[in-house]
């Protein structure tokens, strides 16, 4: 389902607005500030609680942390994060909110580069980039 189908689809329920206690830094969370209609995540930690399984429904049985693990950029420019839960595994994607942590949402953004899945080999590395061309340039 699209985006324009989840608008038309949920547009007659009630807003995520209520004020909350995160469940991972225990700081309090307000509806306000967040720059749209839904509160979903706390914009300290930026974790979330698994509630839903279509948008807004509160239909998931599960109540578990979702953790922040990656942000992706959408079509249209704006960042999301990606949300995984600790319990079932679900994943799901919610938009950036205004007064979300910006050294947090950076640190996900990085974690690939800082940390990647495999071993980083300087001297591979430089012979490759001197192979397509490039020049290497440590600062």
């Amino acid at each position: 389902m699209n985006r324009e189908n989840k608008k038309r689809l949920f547009d007659g329920e009630k807003a995520c607005n209520k004020d909350f206690i995160c469940k991972v830094c225990g700081r309090p969370v307000s509806a306000e500030g967040a720059g749209s209609r839904h509160r979903n995540h706390c914009p300290n930690c930026l974790a979330s609680q698994h509630l839903d399984v279509e948008p807004g429904d509160r239909a998931a049985d599960c109540g578990g942390v979702m953790e922040p693990i990656a942000v992706w950029v959408r079509k249209n420019g704006e960042w999301a994060i990606i949300h995984r839960c600790k319990i079932c595994g679900a994943l799901s994607s919610n938009r950036v909110a205004a007064d979300d942590n910006p050294i947090k949402l950076i640190s996900i953004a990085m974690k690939p580069v800082a940390m990647p899945p495999f071993p980083l080999d300087m001297d591979k590395l430089e012979a490759m980039t001197r192979l397509m061309g490039g020049e290497i340039k440590f600062f």
